[in-house]
């Protein structure tokens, strides 16, 4: 018989996980939040009745309890529930954020329960429960062994792969997600601003540009970066480079040092690929020094 769960937080992350654990047999102890509307609005969606705004209420039966609340509070909330002797003997309980390690829930112990976490690396911009969002995604997990066994066999009933990775790196690993997920969609608005500029309607501006993202990530998939990248940089042509960076400079004024930044660390690249000679890479680090 699979394990029952609680979920104390009710947003979107702790909604999907209530509604698809639940389809995946999955019995739900209940669902807490700070507001009560939320924590029966995520309980009735499920067709469930137990619900409360006092999380103890509805962890202490529960095999495994996922903290779902936002980041800054998730530490507070378990030891509030730790407490109150909120948490059954031998349970897990699971936070749900990338940046934080599993080690903030260490008052758990007291009740005699294992912690760990479990990041689902997915946007939950929107959720529609008619889509499993964890399908075929990657969930990164850490903390104590019997915590990580846990979530993986809970990841793979989700549909999910698995990806367990140091606690002490929590921190690194989530810079590399905020990277592949904000970051990308920075310079991406960075390419949209140039090509409007260029004189591409902003109605267009992306569909223009998406076969070259898409053809770009599949050879990154393919090669690795090194061998993906193309362009002035990894052919060396400094004078394209200066072209680029005097017309943003005249008339994108505002973009320039991001411009430069990327080119900046592209030489990187593109010299670990020996490809361009070190005068070659002097010249354009001289040009693209942020």
């Amino acid at each position: 018989m699979k394990p029952s769960f609680a979920i104390v937080g009710c947003g979107k992350v702790g909604t999907a996980l209530g509604v698809f654990l639940t389809r995946a047999g999955y019995r739900a102890t209940g669902f807490a939040s700070k507001s009560l509307s939320s924590a029966r609005q995520a309980a009735e969606t499920i067709q469930s009745t137990h619900y409360s705004d006092v999380p103890w209420e509805i962890t202490r039966k529960a095999d495994v309890v996922f903290i779902t609340t936002p980041d800054g509070v998730i530490q507070d909330v378990c030891n509030s529930i730790s407490q109150n002797r909120g948490f059954a003997s031998n349970a897990v309980v699971l936070h749900c954020s990338g940046a934080l390690p599993s080690t903030i829930l260490s008052n758990a112990k007291k009740c005699s329960a294992f912690t760990g976490s479990m990041h689902p690396l997915q946007s939950f911009a929107s959720v529609d429960f008619n889509v499993n969002p964890f399908r075929s995604i990657v969930i990164s997990i850490e903390g104590e062994n019997k915590a990580v066994n846990v979530a993986k066999e809970i990841a793979a009933n989700l549909k999910a792969t698995t990806v367990t990775i140091l606690t002490e790196a929590k921190t690194l690993y989530h810079a590399s997600a905020v990277t592949a997920s904000n970051y990308l969609v920075t310079l991406v608005d960075l390419a949209l601003r140039l090509i409007c500029a260029a004189g591409i309607a902003d109605r267009d501006a992306f569909h223009v540009l998406k076969p070259l993202i898409e053809g770009t990530l599949s050879n990154i998939e393919k090669t690795g970066t090194i061998e993906a990248l193309t362009g002035p940089i990894v052919r060396g042509d400094v004078e394209t480079v200066e072209k680029h960076i005097e017309e943003i400079g005249a008339k994108l004024p505002e973009l320039l040092p991001l411009y430069k930044t990327f080119g900046f660390y592209t030489i990187d690249i593109a010299s670990n690929r020996g490809a361009i000679s070190e005068s070659c890479t002097q010249a354009l680090k001289k040009l693209t020094l942020p």
